[in-house]
């Protein structure tokens, strides 16, 4: 591949960078209660700004070498409920490569991230700085079966490819199971039908969804899952699922008066599409089973019996700046015997063997200061977006927009994630978000996003929470 080729590729990637993942989701292992909410929060900004990454790009020879990295630099400043004010800098390095082979029947994909990471004086929760990295983000191969051993033309119904490494996997729209484990993916195509099977395994240094001490900062989970999805309709995709996590993260150090696996099954059905031309919607319905810890126990276990759904309409306008206006409501079970956490053993379920509160490791936008885990909340959400300027050559790319959130307890006497929400209430606050997205040029750009939370009635301090967050991203 010529040069002017691999240039061209690297830009168009580059156009659609707007940022680029903040890397770990530990801060400074940071113990149970300390910054919880910043891991939530770091997992917002991390989908808002990986949607708009795209680790592809046009394919024009039978043997096909691309790469690139980008540097970046961003700067956040929070109230988290514990302290008023934190500052915290992120400057980082990635670089990435990819080789597709023999028409795209084999591809390889790496990705490398190395992170600097400095809290300002007195505002950091363990270390004030530390490197992170460099560490293997993303690292994969992909087969076509049927294309690699010219068993299939494109054109035929069955199609199987096979993805080995570690790598992003989400089942249906990502409520229950959306997170990079290092995993092997096969996919099944028959006809419109589409069979996904999963081997999978907790990346160590991935936060556990238990915040207790002992098990907080590492995770080691195997995954097993099997996943339908139909596509013979023209505008809707129906999915089912089950996906199974077994648990076998050990304690550091080894806790004698308190057991912590957990070990679940979820079950999901969902669809998504269009109703009518840019009237887009999505919906999850979750059922989770299987065995938890209660708080203090050690040798009896309870029975996890929760549930969650999650439904959405977007629509968007052809016309002048493309704006657009999207609705959500998101649910997830609670147990009303877990006053201090609703997915830790340690403070979790109390005086009977039922455990109704939800815990799984999927991802919704919850708002980026409040930013609570879906689990024992309502949360309702208003937003929209448009590009204002696309008139202005320069200003083209340029897109704001606001996301607005109203939560509530399932059980008001239950905790949510926030261990600073520790009054028996169920109406916990609102948030308004707004955020600027802007391309300056086909190698840079910049983001913007603030959030104010108002704390309701489960809070004792109900300050105001801002979260800011802004950075400049150059690839090439």
């Amino acid at each position: 591949m010529n040069r002017s080729l691999r240039l061209q590729q690297r830009a168009a990637q580059a156009a659609v960078i707007l940022a680029v993942l903040l890397g770990g989701r530990t801060v400074f292992g940071q113990s149970s209660g300390e910054g919880e909410g910043l891991l939530q929060q770091q997992r917002v900004i991390d989908d808002k700004l990986d949607q708009q990454r795209k680790e592809l790009a046009p394919i024009n020879a039978l043997a096909d070498w691309q790469w690139g990295g980008w540097l970046e630099y961003y700067f956040f400043y929070f109230n988290d409920g514990l302290q008023k004010q934190r500052i915290y800098h992120r400057p980082g390095l990635s670089l990435w490569t990819r080789l597709e082979l023999d028409d795209g029947a084999h591809q390889f994909f790496a990705r490398m991230k190395l992170n600097f990471e400095y809290f300002d004086p007195g505002d950091q929760y363990d270390r004030q700085q530390d490197w992170v990295g460099p560490n293997l983000d993303r690292g994969w191969y992909r087969i076509d079966v049927g294309r690699a051993f010219r068993l299939t033309e494109p054109s035929d119904p069955y199609q199987m490819t096979v993805q080995i490494g570690r790598q992003e996997v989400m089942f249906g729209t990502g409520y229950a199971l959306d997170m990079p484990l290092d995993a092997v993916k096969v996919d099944l195509d028959i006809h419109d039908l589409r069979i996904t099977g999963l081997f999978g395994k907790a990346i160590a240094s991935y936060p556990n969804i238990d915040r207790s001490d002992p098990v907080d900062t590492h995770s080691a989970r195997r995954f097993f899952g099997v996943q339908a999805t139909y596509n013979g309709f023209e505008k809707h995709e129906l999915f089912g699922y089950a996906l199974w996590n077994d648990d076998f993260t050990d304690e550091r150090p080894t806790d004698w008066f308190q057991n912590y696996s957990y070990d679940t099954q979820y079950y999901g059905l969902g669809a998504r599409g269009s109703l009518t031309h840019n009237f887009n919607y999505w919906t999850e319905w979750v059922y989770e089973t299987g065995l938890s810890y209660g708080d203090g126990d050690v040798l009896r276990r309870d029975t996890v019996d929760a549930w969650a759904f999650d439904v959405g309409i977007e629509y968007l306008w052809d016309c002048k700046s493309h704006p657009y206006v999207l609705f959500e409501y998101l649910f997830a079970s609670g147990d009303p015997d877990r006053l201090f956490s609703p997915t830790s053993a340690s403070g979790g379920n109390r005086e009977d063997r039922h455990d109704t509160s939800f815990a799984g490791f999927g991802y919704r936008d919850t708002g980026i200061s409040a930013a609570p885990v879906a689990s024992n909340i309502h949360v309702w959400r208003a937003g929209g977006g448009l590009k204002p300027l696309e008139q202005v050559e320069i200003m083209r790319h340029l897109e704001i927009g606001t996301n607005w959130f109203l939560y509530h307890k399932h059980h008001a006497r239950a905790a949510i994630s926030d261990s600073t929400a520790g009054q028996f209430h169920g109406y916990v606050g609102w948030e308004m978000d707004y955020f600027v997205n802007w391309r300056l040029a086909s190698d840079l750009s910049w983001t913007m996003r603030w959030g104010a939370f108002f704390p309701g009635d489960a809070y004792i301090d109900r300050t105001t929470r801002h979260f800011f967050f802004t950075g400049i991203t150059w690839s090439f």
